[in-house]
Parts: C-alpha cells; sequence; structure tokens
C-alpha cells in the first residue's frame, strides 16, 4: 500500500505537467492510462498462472472496475485538470474517513475510538504538509469547484470498491483482478472518447508529455494497481486506505528535493502525525479480534 501511494503521490504533479501544454487533455490521459495499464496486465498474464474466473465473478469484476477504475481515475484526471493539484492532495485525504463511514456500514468493522483518533491525527498532519505549502500563490492558484467536486466523487468511488469488493479481491491474484477489471474498464471508456482520440494531434506531443503519460501509465497504474489488491488482502480496508496519506508526503519530499520548499519544523510535526496515526489505525482491533476477545471474557466468567 506504501509502494502504490508513493506511486500516486507523484502523480499529481506529473499529470499536471503532461497536461499543461494542451497536447494531453485529461479524458486523452485518463484513455492512456486505463487502455495502457490492460495491455501491460494482459501482458503480465501470459508470464503467469492462468487462474479461472466463474461466470457470477466476471459481473461483479464488470462493477468493480466501474467503481475502482472508471469513476474513480475518469473523475480524478477530469478534475485535477480544472483544479489544482493542493486541492486533490487535500481531497484524498478523505478517502480513510468515507472508508471508515463504509465500512462500519457494509462490514461492521467497529468504530473504535483509537481508530477515530489515529484518522484525526492522519488527516491533520496531511493538512498540515498541503496548507503549509498553500500558502504560496504558484502552488495553490487554479482552485475550481467543480474540479474539487470531481475529485471528491473520485474517492467515494474508489471508497465503495475498497469496502464492496473486499470478498472477490481475496480469491485472486493481483494480475488476473486487474487484467479483467482494466479490459471493462477499456470497454466502457473509449466510446465516450473517441472522437478525442481521432482529433488527437499526435507530433504534438513533447518529451514530457510522452515520458510523463509513460509514468502514469506504468508506474501510477500498472505497478500501483498491481500492489494495491496485495494489501487489500492482507489488510482491513480502514487501515489498507490510511496509507493514502503518503501521498502528500511524497509531494513534500519531491518538493524539497527539487529545491522548491524547505524541511521546516512544519513539515516534520506533520509527518510524525501523519505516521502516528498509521500506527493507531493499524493497532486498533478489528470486528474478529473485538469478538475473540468477548468470548474470552464470556468463556472467563462462566467459568
Amino acid at each position: 500500500m506504501a509502494g502504490a501511494n508513493v506511486m500516486w503521490g507523484l502523480m499529481s504533479p506529473v499529470s499536471k505537467a503532461v497536461m499543461a501544454s494542451g497536447a494531453v487533455s485529461s479524458l486523452l490521459l485518463t484513455d492512456f492510462r486505463i487502455v495502457g495499464a490492460a495491455a501491460a496486465f494482459w501482458t503480465a498474464s501470459f508470464f503467469t498462472r492462468r487462474e479461472h474466473v466463474p461466470h457470477a465473478d466476471m459481473m461483479r469484476l464488470f462493477f468493480a472496475a466501474m467503481l475502482g477504475i472508471v469513476l474513480n481515475q475518469g473523475s480524478f484526471v477530469m478534475g485535477l485538470g480544472m483544479t489544482s493539484p493542493v486541492d486533490a492532495s487535500i481531497i484524498t485525504t478523505t478517502t480513510p474517513i468515507i472508508v471508515m463511514i463504509l465500512a462500519a456500514l457494509f462490514l461492521k468493522e467497529p468504530v473504535t475510538g483509537l481508530k477515530v483518533l489515529g484518522i484525526f491525527f492522519g488527516a491533520l498532519g496531511a493538512l498540515m504538509l498541503i496548507l503549509g505549502g498553500a500558502a504560496d500563490p504558484a502552488s495553490a492558484g487554479g482552485s475550481n469547484p467543480w474540479g474539487n467536486l470531481l475529485c471528491f466523487f473520485a474517492q467515494c468511488s474508489y471508497s465503495a470498491y475498497f469496502v464492496l469488493y473486499k470478498d472477490l479481491i481475496s480469491r485472486y491474484s493481483a494480475i488476473t483482478l486487474m487484467k479483467w477489471m482494466f479490459t471493462y474498464a477499456s470497454i466502457a471508456i473509449i466510446p465516450f472518447s473517441y472522437s478525442e482520440l481521432a482529433t488527437t494531434r499526435w507530433e504534438a506531443m513533447g518529451g514530457v508529455e510522452i515520458g510523463g503519460s509513460a509514468f502514469v501509465v506504468l508506474g501510477a497504474t500498472f505497478l500501483s494497481y498491481l500492489l494495491i489488491p496485495i494489501g487489500q488482502h492482507a489488510l482491513r480496508p480502514t487501515v489498507a486506505c490510511m496509507y493514502n496519506y503518503v501521498q502528500p508526503i511524497v509531494a513534500s519530499l519531491v518538493a524539497v528535493a527539487l529545491g522548491i520548499a524547505g524541511l521546516g519544523w512544519l513539515k516534520i510535526v506533520a509527518i510524525v502525525l501523519v505516521f502516528t496515526g498509521v500506527y493507531m489505525v493499524t493497532h486498533s482491533k478489528s470486528r474478529a479480534q473485538m469478538e475473540a476477545r468477548r468470548k474470552a471474557r464470556e468463556a472467563g466468567a462462566g467459568k
């Protein structure tokens, strides 16, 4: 989960740079990302063990692809094209909160005080990092409420995918899952973007557009979505989503490395808060653990 979120932390500034020249639109970049990842996962599947997926699960994979890929990636990239990377980064920190609410409703995961406190610390640290840089007009400009709304909708759809399809994710390998999900997503998005593809001026793309698009496809999509099912299989949804807070940390460290910003006390405190929040949520009790504890108490009282 940490590795995937490092890639996603780099994706916002890279995507913004790719779209800056106007040669690559947000819809075209979404096409590159989804169709390119589908091709990459099908290529990888030829070198792994083939798994049989029943028809019922194939149908569920279709709806999982709509939530986790089409609505999530399409909304986020389009929203990012309309708003600033700062606003988009702030909105990604809402995912653990949305997941906690959905997990409590659908998976009956307990909302413990430790979990709530951990999410609060993580969100506070992430917001300190982002808002500390938002004072710079060059980094905070371009805010747009419709773009922000699209980014928030992307987080809602991804959170729903995380919670509703956890059981499906645990049955198959990451390659099998993503191969079919990105195939379905490609089939769904191409009819809506065919005219964009047909009128694209491919010769206008330079090294930034080509290199940035390659990173978005192979790094922030193929590699990240290869790692995500592994994290989902091993971790509870609320714990897995806490790693979203890695994204603003990566953005801050990149800014420091490039000399755009310094590593002051505010960033150090923020990073400590983020990792404290991750630790607290990771060590909060799951429903199974609380049930086992309750049964142990009942057994002890019955002796």
